[in-house]
This record gives C-alpha cells, sequence and structure tokens, in this order.
C-alpha cells in the first residue's frame, strides 16, 4: 500500500504482521455468498452498490442512488454504466480510506496498477468482469486467497441461519460464523418490531404473550446461533440508556410494547431495558455482547422512504457512556462470564468516558474506531486518546465492519500499519522497547480481536 510507505522501525514492526491470518470478528457480508459459492455478479455489484461508503459519497455530489442500480429490480440498470460513474467521480474519494480499501483492492486483487480514470474505466471493468468469472474469484476461493481465519456475519434474531448450516453441511473448511443482532425485536420504536415479535414467536413455536416467554423465546434464539458458531451479539442504540426496570414493570411495558400501545418515552426505556436483559443473558451463555452507540439511523427520510434502511445516511450523534451504561454495569459489569464490547461514533468520549471506564470495568473493552473513523488519521486519534487510560489489554483489537468482501485485506492492512507507526512512536518517545512493541503490534492486529470474541479454535 503505497499511499500509507512506512520507513525504519514503523517498516520493521509491519513485516511480520503481513501475512498474519485476518480475524474479521464483525461485519457485514452475506452468508449466501459462502452457502452458494456462485460468482459476484458483476464489479459494480461487488465494488459499489453493497458499500454505503462508496454510495454516499456519490450522492452527496448529486449522483442519484437510482443511476447506480440501488433499490433498482436485478438487471434493471446496465453494471457497465454504474461502473463508468464510478470512474467519473473516483475523485471524490481523494484523502478518504475508501480510497485506499480500493487502490489496493484493484492493484492486490485483481493486478490492476493503472490509475482509474472515465477513459479506462471500461478496460478496468472488462479485467475485473473476467476475473470474477473464473473459479479463483468465488467467494470461498477469495476467502482462503485472502487469508481470513475467521469472518463473522450480522444477522437478525428470527434468521434460519440456512445459509449457515448450508456452510456447516457443506464440508468446507472456511470458518463463517453468524452473530446475533436483535435490534428489530428489542425496540418497540423501530418499524419491524411487531413482524419481528410474530417472527419470534413462529420460530421458536412459543406463544408469546408474556414477558418470561418473550425472554426464554430469545435464549432459545441465542442457543440456536450458538450451536451454529456464534460468538457474539451485536446491538445499536441512538440515545444510550440501559434503565434497569423492576420486573413487574418491565412486563407493563412488554405488554404495551406487544400490543402496539406503547409510548415513544416507555418504548426508549423498555429498549434500554432489554439492553441490561442482553447482558444478563450474556453471563449466562457466554456470548461477548456488542454495542454500537450513538448514530442517528436513516436521517434523511427521503431516502429512507425509497430506498429503505442503511443507505448512508446515518450520522453521529453525542453519547453518554458513563450515565448510559450505569444500569448495565451495576447488574452485570463485574461478572467474570461477562464481556462487552464498546463501540462509539463520538470521539469525545474516548478519553473523557470509555478509555476510564475500560481501565476500571473488568467487562469492558473499546473497539475499534469504527465507520467514519476508521482511518489513518482516525486510528491514530484512537490510540492517542485512550492508551494511556485504558492500556492496550483492554482494546478489542480490530475488526472492519463491511459489506464489501474483497475490501477486507486492504481494511485491515490499513490498520496494521497504523499500528506500526503508533507502535513505532511510543518506542521512539521512549515508553517502551521493541520488543515490547513486536509483542504488542500481533496483539493489536490478530490476538486481541480473537481472544476479545472468543474466537479461538474449538
Amino acid at each position: 500500500m503505497t499511499e500509507l510507505a512506512l520507513t525504519g522501525l514503523a517498516a520493521e514492526l509491519y513485516a511480520p504482521l503481513r501475512d498474519l491470518p485476518i480475524m474479521s470478528p464483525h461485519g457485514h457480508c452475506d452468508p449466501v455468498w459462502f452457502a452458494q459459492n456462485t460468482p459476484f455478479a458483476d464489479p459494480a455489484a461487488l465494488i459499489i452498490t453493497p458499500d454505503h461508503y462508496v454510495f454516499r459519497m456519490l450522492y452527496s455530489q448529486g449522483v442519484s442512488l437510482d443511476a447506480l442500480g440501488i433499490g433498482q429490480p436485478a438487471g434493471s440498470t446496465d453494471p457497465r454504466k454504474v461502473f463508468q460513474i464510478f470512474a467519473d467521480n473516483w475523485h471524490l474519494f481523494l484523502g478518504t480510506p475508501s480510497r485506499l480499501w480500493i487502490a489496493d483492492m484493484l492493484r492486490g486483487g485483481f493486478g490492476i496498477t493503472d490509475a482509474l480514470t472515465s477513459a479506462n474505466a471500461m478496460d478496468i471493468y472488462d479485467r475485473i468482469d473476467a476475473a470474477l468469472k473464473t473459479d479463483a474469484f468465488r467467494p470461498r476461493a477469495l476467502f482462503e486467497t485472502m487469508n481470513l481465519e475467521v469472518l463473522a456475519t450480522t444477522d437478525a434474531a428470527t434468521d434460519p441461519l440456512t445459509h449457515h448450516q448450508a456452510i456447516l453441511d457443506s464440508g468446507w473448511r472456511g470458518r463463517v460464523v453468524p452473530t446475533f443482532r436483535p435490534d428489530a425485536v428489542l425496540d418497540p420504536s423501530d418499524p419491524r418490531f411487531a413482524a419481528e415479535l410474530t417472527t419470534l414467536a413462529q420460530i421458536t413455536d412459543t406463544d408469546i404473550t408474556t414477558f418470561e416467554a418473550y425472554l426464554n423465546a430469545l435464549r432459545a434464539r441465542r442457543a440456536f446461533f450458538k450451536d451454529l458458531g456464534a460468538t457474539a451479539t451485536d446491538h445499536a442504540i441512538e440515545t444510550l440508556q440501559t434503565d434497569l426496570c423492576a420486573p413487574r414493570f418491565a412486563a407493563e411495558l412488554f405488554d404495551k410494547a406487544r400490543k402496539g400501545e406503547i409510548d415513544e418515552y416507555e418504548a426508549a426505556l423498555f429498549h434500554g431495558h432489554m439492553l441490561t436483559e442482553m447482558a444478563q443473558m450474556s453471563c449466562e451463555d457466554g456470548l461477548v455482547m456488542q454495542l454500537h452507540a450513538g448514530s442517528r439511523r436513516n436521517s434523511n427520510p427521503a431516502i429512507f422512504d425509497t430506498y429503505g434502511r442503511d443507505m448512508g445516511a446515518d450520522i453521529p450523534v453525542a453519547t453518554d457512556w458513563v450515565r448510559g451504561l450505569e444500569g448495565l454495569l451495576n447488574r452485570c459489569g463485574n461478572n467474570p462470564n461477562f464481556t462487552l464490547i464498546a463501540f462509539t461514533l463520538d470521539e469525545t468520549t474516548y478519553a473523557r468516558e470509555l478509555a476510564p471506564m475500560a481501565g476500571h470495568w473488568p467487562c469492558l473493552k473499546i473497539g475499534p474506531p469504527w465507520w467514519f473513523h476508521d482511518s489513518v488519521a482516525g486510528i491514530a486519534r484512537y490510540f492517542d486518546q485512550v492508551v494511556e487510560t485504558a492500556g492496550y489489554q483492554n482494546l478489542a483489537g480490530f475488526n472492519d465492519d463491511t459489506r464489501a468482501f474483497m475490501s477486507i485485506p486492504a481494511r485491515h492492512d490499513v490498520w496494521r500499519r497504523c499500528v506500526a507507526l503508533h507502535l513505532a512512536g511510543q518506542v521512539e518517545r521512549g515508553f517502551f522497547g521493541k520488543e515490547d512493541a513486536a509483542a504488542l503490534a500481533r496483539q493489536l492486529s490478530y490476538d486481541l480481536a480473537r481472544d476479545s470474541y472468543n474466537l479461538l479454535l474449538p
């Protein structure tokens, strides 16, 4: 990756990291890719349409999502035209991590060293398209070529996990594991709540008319996910609160939610309570709990109404981790069987709240810089703000959080190079020696993610 060239001690620390296996414990790749192992459809479907980093930038400069084929019936948009639009606007990505990732993917994944331009877009498209038609670029082969050791997907609580079962039944040795994501069945303000509750009842063969039956159905789904390899749950909330309600009151709130009679305040209270219930269940079953707070989701109503969720309009908001986690930590924070990995989009909380909290609570680990901040500068800011108070062992390593499968090696490589730069700086400032730096480099690049997510091979 010439865009982030290393010299001296940083290059020395990076060298053993380059070929480490990739641990990808949190992301949004589709398990059907590995269950069916069919070729990716075309270069646009591989690089552009699944990646909100890409199409949100294009949208911000006046490119319609329709023109990119997003939300359109399959086959109705010419992928060559979509790729040409992308090439015409390649300059928009200067200075962004997307530019690094995609350039590295083109070079390392496809052997394309020519700079992408409007003039050569179709030639590059054809070269990628030809590669995608070969067996070497089918999903399972890429998984192995990319040196992936584990890839975790993110799956709704009511997902039957058919594709994960098919992967296991196929005998393929690639390790693709599900992650339990129950947001839509925990948050009564989510428009999917009623339908998800009905599906939860059906898939667990449970009459969910009481709060206890609801909790037991969620426990059953967690156990099902765990049987298919899951080691973690994942939760998102905009305004963080984990209030612990009295059992009777929680049951009353659930009854209101089930009947569609709950108001906005009560829905937020119930969702906060259920996050604490999820933490308690993690104490019981050992699933690591991931919590993403501080993102206002789907903030462009016109886009949401037309194209649905996750269309690049999720925006960071301020987060209060200390008060917001109080209920959850008071109930579960001292339990040795509980691990909570906290992700934030509010960088102001790293030094002020999350680092001091992770430096105290035995359960808490700080997730890597996420979403808008998994960049060269964002990673540097992260280390500067968390290490002095939380140390390194209270961090959760790195995850790529991506839907863009072939960008995974580039994302991890950026992290590893930034780790080497940071640690070289620490040695040069006299904080510790090269031997400690080398050990930390491996931990930050591989071991901490593996251990934080309990991904040691059985």
